[in-house]
């Protein structure tokens, strides 16, 4: 299986209070975006593109001798905008697309590889990572057909009752069939109260065509941990000070 990763690293991170794009912020000492840089290599990617946006010459600069590619997402319209902008390097690639996020540094090799490995095995149009959380408030839940497969993503803001006891979460990592993704992504809507594009519509796109989605679960809730303010990230570094 040919394998290309997006990372999306535009974001400006307000909740760091710093001008430093947040994904440039130091974890033990490196940028945390190199440690997601390294994984996706680890783990056997032809090509690594970066989404950059925000202070985009800050991250160029941090990045550059890491064999990357760079898209510029000009305006900040969500996740779905985001990964379409990469559209360009990727017309005749044949192979499947993994996403990840910038600010998510601490996902290990093993778990990517289990998820290509089901992406492979199962050929769904998109797999995707979840996780089990205690206290799931806030986060969009996984809902599952009789046969395993995902049914649903619903946000907390949308569930019912019953689903909010659901505690298995969508931690926003996404494996897609490079072609039907593109063909895709340019049908989502805005229509939110955001008004942005939101990558985990396609997997409701798909659901709703009948398509399979495979999720797997990560028993490791602390690799699927994301950064977004200090407090955070001074956790990140304990849980990597830990692993070593």
């Amino acid at each position: 299986m040919n394998l290309s990763t997006i990372i999306l690293a535009a974001g400006k991170g307000k909740r760091m209070k710093s001008e430093l794009p947040k994904v440039l912020h130091p974890l033990l000492g490196r940028p945390m975006i190199h440690y997601v840089i390294d994984t996706a290599r680890n783990i056997g990617s032809e090509q690594i593109v970066l989404v950059i946006g925000h202070q985009k010459e800050l991250v160029i600069d941090a990045t550059r001798t890491m064999d990357v590619q760079y898209v510029v997402q000009e305006q900040q319209l969500g996740t779905g905008h985001a990964v379409l902008q990469t559209h360009r390097l990727f017309r005749e690639f044949e192979g499947e697309i993994l996403v990840l996020s910038g600010d998510v540094p601490l996902l290990r090799t093993d778990t990517l590889n289990k998820l290509i490995e089901v992406q492979r095995k199962e050929q769904p149009l998109a797999s995707l990572l979840t996780t089990f959380m205690p206290n799931p408030a806030g986060y969009g839940r996984i809902v599952r057909d009789k046969q395993g497969f995902v049914s649903r993503i619903v946000e907390h803001k949308d569930a019912s009752p019953e689903i909010r006891k659901i505690n298995e979460i969508n931690v926003g990592i996404y494996i897609f069939k490079c072609k039907p993704l593109f063909e895709s992504l340019p049908l989502i809507s805005n229509n939110n109260s955001q008004g942005e594009y939101y990558l985990p519509d396609i997997i409701k796109m798909y659901v709703e065509r009948g398509e399979k989605v495979v999720g797997l679960p990560t028993l490791d809730i602390q690799e699927t941990h994301g950064i977004n303010d200090l407090e955070q990230l001074k956790h990140a570094e304990n849980i990597l000070s830990a692993r070593s």
